[in-house]
């Protein structure tokens, strides 16, 4: 089974759009396909359960938290990676490429993972 993406509200489009571009086999929807814009992280994330996709998101913040809960509550989900919010484009699109060439759907089951070599990237030491 291949890996799928959905693009939490609070990503920057232009992550999925080069996405999209740079490998069409990609499935990886916005929040505005699946109506998802303005709901809360936990419905969010039921959405993304639901569906399948792993959800794509820049809220290092409340995300995790209700992440958490969820998994807390006997609920699952897809996985979940945070790329950092001012990680450069090329770099955010070749993770996920990355990610969806190199990994299967099952790898990221209940996992959330923060993208630190993205980081890296952005802010040298």
């Amino acid at each position: 089974m291949t890996i799928r993406f959905l693009a939490d509200a609070d990503l920057n489009q232009n992550i999925v759009t080069a996405t999209r571009d740079r490998e069409p086999g990609i499935e990886f929807l916005s929040a505005a396909d699946l109506r998802l814009v303005d709901l809360p992280d936990s419905e969010v994330l039921e959405q993304a359960a639901r569906n399948g996709p792993i959800l794509v998101t820049h809220d290092r913040r409340t995300m995790p938290v209700h992440f958490r809960a969820r998994l807390a509550s006997g609920e699952s989900s897809p996985g979940v990676p945070i790329v950092p919010q001012y990680a450069s484009l090329a770099l955010v699109v070749d993770a996920i490429v990355l990610i969806w060439a190199a990994s299967e759907p099952s790898e990221w089951r209940d996992q959330i993972h923060h993208l630190p070599s993205l980081a890296r990237h952005v802010f040298p030491h």
